[in-house]
């Protein structure tokens, strides 16, 4: 629009605005448009990557499930960052988590998850950690963790893996049923597979790293290679 000069002695910013003020409203939006185009055409998508995910939980009693629960959501920084604190903290976090969060931790494997952090991150002591625990209504973990089932989706449920990985839907990594799709032909698939499991690792299904599991047996590896590999 033109810049106008004083008209009877009104301001020329009255003036303009009596001017905007009589024209049509597709005339005024036409204009208003006129004016974004150069800026939208001047902007451009920005695309920032990140480095993938590498760390892991230090390898000990407890540290699959720290893998297999608390990766969902948080990067093992997020642990790493905070103080050493007693294990009632850690009980109150990890409560905090499963009730208000609706994190998918089982009751089986709250005590021993709890004695971890505490163990590994904090200053708990075996009895700091009963205590801790007797807090939030929870018993000490057996000296290893209960077995629920040997097969696969019992495996897979014991170490955390529905929480990232669903049957046919995926959530944080791949659907079972792709990751039997992409090996179904590949005669190498249980080593694979084995290999990911143990190692965990990223670049396969994107950057999302997959944290390792070393302490799944041979048995556990196998039974859940073949349960995967089953899903359609």
């Amino acid at each position: 629009m033109m810049l106008l000069p004083s008209m009877n002695g009104a301001p020329t910013s009255r003036v303009r605005w009596g001017i905007c003020k009589v024209l049509s409203r597709p005339v005024w939006l036409l204009w208003c448009g006129a004016l974004l185009v150069p800026l939208t055409l001047g902007a451009a998508v920005v695309k920032i990557e990140l480095p993938p995910e590498t760390a892991a939980f230090k390898p000990g009693p407890g540290a699959d499930f720290a893998n297999g629960q608390c990766l969902i959501c948080h990067s093992v920084e997020y642990v790493t960052t905070q103080p050493p604190l007693p294990g009632t903290f850690w009980a109150a976090e990890v409560k905090k988590m499963r009730d208000k969060y609706a994190a998918p931790v089982p009751d089986a494997q709250l005590a021993p998850l709890v004695v971890y952090l505490a163990k590994n991150y904090g200053t708990g002591t075996n009895a700091a950690s009963d205590a801790a625990l007797a807090d939030i209504g929870t018993a000490p973990p057996a000296s290893s963790p209960p077995a629920t089932g040997s097969g696969g989706e019992a495996i897979a449920t014991r170490y955390g893996c529905l929480g990232c990985h669903g049957a046919s839907v995926k959530i944080v990594g791949p659907a079972y049923k792709d990751i039997a799709a992409k090996y179904a032909q590949d005669a190498q698939a249980p080593v694979k597979i084995s290999e990911q499991i143990h190692k965990g690792g990223s670049g396969k299904w994107g950057s999302i790293i997959m944290p390792p599991f070393p302490t799944v047996t041979d048995g556990e590896t196998k039974a859940l290679t073949e349960w995967i590999m089953s899903r359609k």
